[in-house]
């Protein structure tokens, strides 16, 4: 399922280093209202099941995405882009490369809570196969806004927290407008 456009770019994604966190700090910061700090990056980053991902091109990083491997799925827990390479197709590549990571990793879905507002992502996931199987309310209580749970799930048969089958979609931390 590899998407592009005419527009995007080509970038290079690869395991986040040390020596990006100066770069990832700046997309972080100029892309989320409340944004996480170094701690908070290096804290989850330490962890045992959680990861980072950064996307460069000619050499610099232009996006990243932290997740998380719990068992059976990976969990996005951050993805953003920097503004200046936002709708070239930095996002979509790195999910591509998660989503290939499902079957070598013995995976079976996706993962990623967006906000209800952030049309620009949900669209993105959506073009890649996600469907909204879920709704958490006030979920950002600081702007009482929701966010949806998007998954996307290997051979696409997605089953609602009920067990009935989701057949469309209805629309974390997530900026890749």
């Amino acid at each position: 399922m590899e998407l592009y456009h005419e527009k995007d770019i080509h970038v290079n994604v690869r395991w986040m280093i040390r020596n990006d966190f100066a770069e990832v700090m700046a997309i972080e910061a100029a892309s989320f209202e409340f944004p996480w700090n170094e701690g908070e990056f290096l804290r989850c980053l330490q962890s045992r099941n959680c990861i980072g991902v950064v996307a460069e091109y000619e050499g610099k990083v232009v996006g990243y995405a932290i997740y998380e491997t719990p068992r059976h799925k990976i969990f996005l827990t951050n993805i953003a882009v920097d503004e200046q390479y936002r709708r070239k197709g930095v996002a979509r590549q790195i999910v591509q490369k998660l989503i290939r990571k499902l079957i070598y990793q013995n995976r079976h879905k996706i993962v990623v809570e967006v906000r209800e507002t952030n049309l620009t992502a949900l669209q993105c996931f959506r073009s890649l196969g996600f469907l909204a199987t879920g709704t958490l309310r006030n979920f950002y209580e600081e702007q009482d806004e929701d966010a949806y749970i998007l998954t996307y799930q290997q051979h696409n048969v997605l089953r609602s927290e009920t067990g009935t089958a989701v057949t469309g979609t209805d629309a974390g931390r997530v900026m890749v407008s």
